[in-house]
């Protein structure tokens, strides 16, 4: 059995919600990419991005990437944008299960209208703009997303999914 799982998907597809469901089924840990680089350089994602742009912000994240692709028995949720830069698709391929969480444009879309979670990508834009957005960085990124070992309905699968399909790696 694969020791390490890698939650990818767009904003709002639930990574970090259902990693952690999942790690408490397994009695693994979970740890939210987003979150672990935030803890590591003091700052928010927010933060990072205004004081020194998403260039600088994506070299980070692919250090911290490779920094939590050496733990065992963990969940990680990677950033929506994770996959999309540098070899971090091909790495977490390499050390662990890749699983994407597929969803709809809609679905994002009404996800992220009811999250409170500040998003620095998407702040500031209107309804009709944002479903536009959503749809194209979608359409963009499932080039990498697609990468990935498994490809769940992020709508509709359960926990019981995804234990399967992760004891069965």
């Amino acid at each position: 059995m694969t020791q390490r799982v890698y939650l990818i998907g767009y904003m709002g597809s639930g990574k970090s919600t259902m990693g952690r469901w999942i790690a408490e089924a397994m009695n693994w840990n979970f740890i939210d990419l987003d979150h672990y680089i935030e803890n590591k350089y003091h700052k928010t994602i927010p933060q990072i991005f205004e004081e020194d742009g998403e260039t600088h912000f994506r070299k980070i994240e692919s250090i911290c990437l490779k920094e939590v692709s050496d733990i065992e028995n963990i969940i990680i949720g990677a950033g929506g944008g994770t996959p999309c830069f540098f070899d971090n698709m091909e790495l977490m391929n390499q050390t662990g299960l890749s699983i994407y969480l597929h969803l709809t444009p809609q679905v994002v879309f009404d996800r992220l209208m009811t999250s409170k979670n500040k998003r620095p990508l998407i702040e500031g834009k209107s309804g009709e703009e944002l479903l536009q957005f959503i749809s194209e960085k979608l359409e963009e990124r499932e080039l990498y997303y697609n990468k990935a070992q498994v490809i769940a309905e992020g709508a509709t699968w359960t926990v019981e999914d995804f234990l399967k399909v992760i004891q069965g790696a």
